[in-house]
């Protein structure tokens, strides 16, 4: 059995099969979080003329800042603790721009040292499936407004009203969609954002804090540093620190 499978050593083949599965989206990623193969569907979701064409691109080519950072931060989990992720549910902006809840699973990428060197993952519209489907599409219409807004100040009223929702059915809907009130995961999108571009801008801590949302710097490095256990330049100088060759 185990030299059969030695035997089926084209990864080409597993690749042609995805392609025969329209309804599938299929995608693998370096460490750098670059595409380096996806399927026919993931490409054409993505606005590419082929596959190829998507090679070499990163998620921030093709989605708001905020949810590509998210993708990001789950892929490095995945490769961080080389175990997969399942069953998660993302919100995915397509090439007209139209966002669509999908299902993920993500699974570690290993060389033959057992090394991790990238994943592979695959999506399915979760329009596809029953378990709730009605609550994200109703929930959708507040969550692409502070994916593409974390900046701005959002009250759970008004998110509560572009969902045309009480303010207590949508915090119950939020709730039991994401596993936490709504004034949390904007926190999460706004800090996560702060935390991309601590590490990979020069800005000022002071103007980040603004343009994530924060009232100001000191607000913003009390909120940071509880969640990280760092404070900003901390992290800035961890981050440079790990990035040198």
């Amino acid at each position: 059995m185990q030299n059969w499978w030695k035997s089926v050593s084209d990864p080409g083949q597993w690749l042609a099969l995805f392609d025969a599965i329209p309804s599938v989206f299929f995608y693998t990623k370096d460490t750098s979080h670059r595409f380096m193969r996806v399927n026919s569907a993931m490409a054409q979701m993505h606005g590419c003329e082929s596959p190829e064409a998507m090679a070499g691109k990163c998620d921030a080519d093709f989605h708001p800042p905020a949810l590509a950072a998210q993708y990001v931060e789950e892929d490095r989990q995945v490769m961080r603790t080389n175990e997969p992720l399942l069953e998660r549910i993302w919100l995915v902006h397509g090439a007209g721009g139209l966002p669509r809840w999908f299902r993920s699973n993500k699974f570690p990428l290993r060389n033959g040292a057992g090394e991790v060197v990238g994943l592979a993952g695959v999506m399915w519209a979760h329009d596809h499936t029953g378990g709730g489907r009605g609550a994200y599409a109703r929930l959708t219409p507040a969550l692409d407004l502070v994916l593409k807004d974390y900046g701005q100040q959002q009250s759970v009223q008004g998110l509560a009203l572009l969902c045309k929702m009480s303010v207590s059915q949508f915090q119950r809907e939020f709730r039991r969609c994401f596993g936490l009130p709504p004034t949390a995961y904007v926190l999460g999108v706004r800090l996560l954002m702060a935390r991309w571009k601590i590490a990979h801008t020069d800005a000022p801590i002071g103007e980040i804090a603004l343009e994530c949302g924060f009232y100001d710097q000191s607000h913003f490095t009390r909120t940071f540093s509880r969640a990280m256990g760092l404070n900003p330049l901390a992290y800035r100088r961890k981050e440079a620190a790990a990035s040198r060759p």
